[in-house]
C-alpha cells in the first residue's frame, strides 16, 4: 500500500509537491531533484512527514 507525502525543498523549505510512496519496508525518506519554483532552481527535495 503507497502513502502520499509531500516534498519539501531543501534549500528554502518550500512543500512544492505531492506524490506517493511505496516504501514501507524502509525507513528512507524519497529525495529527487525537481523544479523549485521559490528558488527558481532545480533543487533536491526530500520527503516530509
Amino acid at each position: 500500500m503507497s502513502k502520499k507525502v509531500a516534498l519539501a525543498c531543501v534549500v528554502c523549505g518550500s512543500r512544492n509537491y505531492t506524490t506517493t510512496a511505496n516504501n514501507q519496508a524502509n525507513n528512507e525518506r524519497l529525495e529527487l531533484k525537481k523544479y523549485c519554483k521559490t528558488c527558481n532552481a532545480s533543487t533536491v527535495h526530500k520527503e516530509t512527514k
